[in-house]
Parts: structure tokens; C-alpha cells; sequence
């Protein structure tokens, strides 16, 4: 490339310069012919010379002619008379010979101007007509200059062009090396093919990923964003623009402010999205970060599915093991002979507490809710929380969107559990009240936690707000987004504390089916 702009410079300079010196030759030319022909005219109207071109007084014309000449330092000044016959000449043997280029337009009374080769060589002519006193043409006046002295002077003037444009060149050539220095600097030494090939890798990197991708220059300006940023900000991120004043949301803004690499987690709508930054540098000099954002709705969604799957598993395992259990001690007791004892510890198995899933307990018609409360209330016992199902609980209908409805009743159940059993209160309990309202479903979750501060209810839901510690606080959130997203609701209507149970109330509409599965029963 700076080869290229060195020719191109070179070539543009080395054009203007012969163009240059086409126009100085006819300028001086030009000059040098206006000056022949004004020499002439002041020749022409000398006193005398007229009267003594009429005369034929040959000496005094040569006599005036030569002082001409020599004041005016011309190769020649020659006067005729009517005929075109020489009266004066700077070679005396020409006089009274006729002059080697035709009179004839100046004896006719105009001026002539040009380049012509006569007795004394080539020469830049100016011819006048001589007049007297009334006017009348007498003869002719001819003034010429050197063609030598052109050629000088045009050589003198495209020597001083020459040095003017040798020094531009050479400042242009100089720019041209500094530009492209900057230029390489800029681009860390790539040459155009690398710049072409990097930017053919960067379209088909940004476009070909499923994650957001914002680009920002050390000043927060937003170089370039892929069409998957767009689609997951839910609004346009425009090159150029400010990062931080836009719209962005709260995961992407704590993403900007926090260390680099570390992630940031939060709700945004009904999608949960995790962001980090990470700057980059070239040779330690800071070109801005990269931000990347991605959906974990679905892993968030998932997981919870596998948590109620996990936790089923997890309770009847025990299940298991404990009906095992209870099989050899009958067994034991009836091989030793003791049948009365079998039948009171039998008697003594019917009464106690079970947290199984019974078929019968038909006031929930969904199985996919009673296997997560069977394995949650596993899992509950185990933390020392109570766990139940209130008596008016009454759903006779399955569900249409089983994975919202385990997502909220899921993180409304491990926050409750989590409360009650960090709290002082004793028996930790945690109740759960079902109820269908039409196809709405409303879960009422209550528990014996400490409950929640005045000051700590407008942020309750807020994703990362949470007094368990970092990286927490996701649970509450993501029931927001979810209500929001099915068009329904989530709040508080107790906060608790002082003997009071904290209860949370959501409301998720359309997510029962119409007709009843007539089923009855309780659920304990």
C-alpha cells in the first residue's frame, strides 16, 4: 500500500510538473512577445523618427534604432520605410534590403505578435506601424527578443517549480509514511487481506452464536452487537451509542460495573439471564470489553423439573428402605412367636405420620404436583420442618402448564422451607394451601420464618436481593417473571414475624384445564 500511494504521488506530481512547464513555456512565450511589442511602440513613437523615415535619412534612423536596442536589450530593432525596406538593422549590411518576414500587417496598420526565425535566428517579434504627425503609416517598426532568452527564463522558472514540487513530494511521501504508520498501529501491523479476512470472521463469529454479543470501546461505546443481543434485551442496540444510557437490563448494567469474568444472574421478564464482561487489550494497550448475555430459562426450568424428579426419587427410596424395615420386625416378631406384639406394632404403623403419595388423596387431581409435595416433604423433614398440605386444598384439575406452576410452587416452597428452618420458631412448619379458581390456580405458601422487614418488601423479588449470602436471591425473582409472564401475580400478604406466619399468594391464570377430573378427597 505505501508503494502504491508513493507511485500514485509520484505520478500525480511528475503530471502536474510537465503540464506545468507547458504552461510556464507559453507564458514566457507570451511575455517576452508583449514585451517585443511594447519596446516597438515606444520605438515608434520616438520624435523624429518618422521625419526621418519620410525623409530617407538612413543614418539618423539607425542612430535611434540602435539607443532602442541597447536600452531595451533586444537582439534587434529594425525600421522600414513603406516598402519593407530596411533604414536601420543592427547589421549595417542589411540596410536597404528588405526585411526576411513579410510587412505587410503592420503596414496596414496593425500590430503583430510572434515567433519567427529572420537574419539574426529565432526570435520573439513585436511589429508596429510607423506613423507621422497626421497620422499616416510611414513605415514599419520591429522589435525582437532572443528565443535563447526564453528558453532561459523558462528554465529558471521551472527550476524554482521543480524544487517547489520535489519538496512537496517529498512531504507527501513523508505523510504518506506517517498515515500508514498510524494506519499499521491501528490495525496492529494487518495487512488489508488480514483486516478483510478478520472482519469475514467477526460477522460469521457475532451472528453464528446463540448468545448476546455487545462489543464497547474503552470509553463504553457500542461498537457492534449481534442480531441475538437485540432479540434478548428486547430492544435495539444501536452502534454508537452509550451503553450505560441505555435501556439495558439489571443483569447486563451489574455485569458492567462488576470485576471482569464475573458473572451477574437476574430476571428480566419472563427469561433469566446471565451476564459478564470481559475486557481485551492488545500489547497492554485497553480496546474496550466484550459483553456476553445468555438465556438460562430453560436450564432454570429444567432444573427445577429434575429437583421435584430428584426429590420424589429421594422419598420413596426412603420409603423403601423404611417399609423394609418394618417388614422384618413383623416378620421377626411372628417367627418368635409373639403375634400379639406383631399386631400392636402393626396397629402402631396405621396411626403414624406417612408422606406418601396415596392415591387416594384426590383433592389434587395433578400427580405431578402430589409427587413434588411428597418429595419435598421428605426433604423437609429432614431440615426438621413440618411440611403440609392445608385441609381446604381443592384442585380437581390437571394441569395445563405444569412446569410454571412447579417453578412457583417449587421456589415459594424452598424459600418457605429455607425460612422456617433458619428461624428460632419451633415446630417449623411450613403449609401449603391449592385452591382452583376457574382455570386459575392460586398457591397460598405460609411459613414460621422470622419474617420479612418493612424496609425488605419492595425488593423481595428483586433478583440478587437475599440475607442467605452472594450469588443468591434468584428464587423469588424468577416467580416474578414467571406470574408476569402467564399474566398473573405474586406478593405478600403477611410478612410475619412476631408469632405470625409469612405467607406468599400467587395467582397463575389459564393454567388449569376447564374440566374437572372429579376427584375427591383431602390431601393431608
Amino acid at each position: 500500500m505505501l508503494l502504491l500511494q508513493a507511485a500514485v504521488l509520484v505520478c500525480v506530481v511528475g503530471l502536474g510538473f510537465a503540464l506545468l512547464s507547458v504552461q510556464l513555456r507559453n507564458l514566457e512565450e507570451q511575455r517576452f512577445e508583449e514585451r517585443a511589442l511594447n519596446t516597438a511602440r515606444v520605438v515608434a513613437a520616438q520624435p523624429g523618427l518618422a521625419a526621418a523615415v519620410l525623409a530617407g535619412n538612413s543614418p539618423e534612423v539607425q542612430r535611434l534604432a540602435l539607443a532602442a536596442q541597447r536600452a531595451a536589450r533586444a537582439l534587434f530593432v529594425v525600421v522600414t520605410d513603406r516598402r519593407g525596406i530596411r533604414l536601420a538593422h543592427p547589421n549595417p549590411a542589411e540596410i536597404g534590403q528588405p526585411v526576411s518576414t513579410s510587412p505587410e500587417a503592420a503596414l496596414r496598420g496593425r500590430e503583430v505578435t510572434n515567433i519567427e526565425r529572420g537574419t539574426l535566428g529565432l526570435s520573439a517579434r513585436g511589429k508596429v506601424p510607423l506613423r507621422d504627425g497626421g497620422g499616416r503609416i510611414v513605415g514599419e517598426v520591429s522589435v525582437g527578443f532572443d528565443a535563447n532568452e526564453i528558453n532561459s527564463s523558462a528554465w529558471r522558472l521551472l527550476g524554482v517549480t521543480a524544487g517547489f514540487l520535489g519538496v512537496a513530494l517529498a512531504l507527501g511521501l513523508a505523510a504518506t509514511l506517517w498515515l500508514t504508520r498510524i494506519q499499521k498501529r491501528r490495525t496492529f501491523g494487518l495487512e488489508p487481506d488480514d483486516v478483510a479476512e478478520l472482519v469475514r470472521e467477526r460477522e460469521a463469529v457475532l451472528f453464528g452464536v446463540s448468545d448476546a454479543v455487545i462489543a464497547v470501546d474503552p470509553d463504553g461505546i457500542v461498537t457492534s452487537a449481534n442480531g441475538e443481543a437485540e432479540r434478548l434485551l428486547g430492544m435495539p442496540v444501536p452502534v454508537g451509542a452509550r451503553l450505560a444510557e441505555l435501556v439495558i437490563p439489571e443483569p447486563v448494567r451489574r455485569a458492567l460495573d462488576a470485576a471482569p469474568g464475573q458473572r451477574a444472574i437476574g430476571a428480566f421478564g419472563d427469561r433469566v439471564l446471565v451476564a459478564s464482561r470481559r475486557p481485551v487489550d492488545h500489547g497492554g494497550r485497553p480496546l474496550g470489553s466484550v459483553i456476553t448475555v445468555f438465556d438460562r430459562t430453560e436450564i432454570e426450568q429444567l432444573t427445577d423439573e429434575l429437583d421435584a424428579v430428584r426429590l420424589m426419587s429421594e422419598a420413596l427410596r426412603a420409603q423403601r428402605h423404611e417399609f423394609a424395615n418394618r417388614l422384618h420386625t413383623v416378620h421377626g416378631l411372628l417367627m418368635t412367636g409373639e403375634p400379639a406384639e406383631a399386631i400392636e406394632y402393626v396397629d402402631a404403623l396405621l396411626d403414624a405420620p406417612d408422606v406418601s403419595i396415596a392415591d387416594d388423596t384426590g383433592a389434587i387431581a395433578s400427580s405431578t404436583i402430589r409427587a413434588f409435595l411428597a418429595g419435598k416433604t421428605a426433604e423437609a423433614a429432614e431440615l426438621g420442618v413440618r411440611l403440609a398440605v392445608s385441609d381446604t386444598s381443592w384442585v380437581p384439575q390437571k394441569l395445563l402448564a405444569p412446569v410454571e406452576v412447579i417453578t412457583v410452587l417449587g421456589n415459594l416452597v424452598n424459600n418457605a422451607v429455607e425460612a422456617a428452618h433458619g428461624s428460632v420458631v419451633r415446630p417449623a412448619e411450613v403449609v401449603i394451601d391449592l385452591l382452583c379458581d376457574g382455570d386459575d390456580l392460586v398457591v397460598s405458601v405460609a411459613n414460621t420464618g422470622a419474617g420479612i422487614a418493612t424496609d425488605e418488601l419492595a425488593t423481595v423479588f428483586a433478583a440478587g436481593v437475599s440475607k442467605y449470602g452472594p450469588d443468591r436471591g434468584l428464587g423469588l425473582a424468577i416467580v416474578r417473571s414467571v406470574t408476569d409472564s402467564l399474566g398473573g401475580s405474586v406478593e405478600v400478604t403477611n410478612p410475619g414475624g412476631d408469632g405470625r406466619m409469612t405467607v406468599f399468594v400467587a395467582r397463575l391464570p389459564h393454567t388449569l384445564r376447564s374440566e374437572p377430573s372429579g376427584v375427591e378427597g383431602a390431601v393431608r
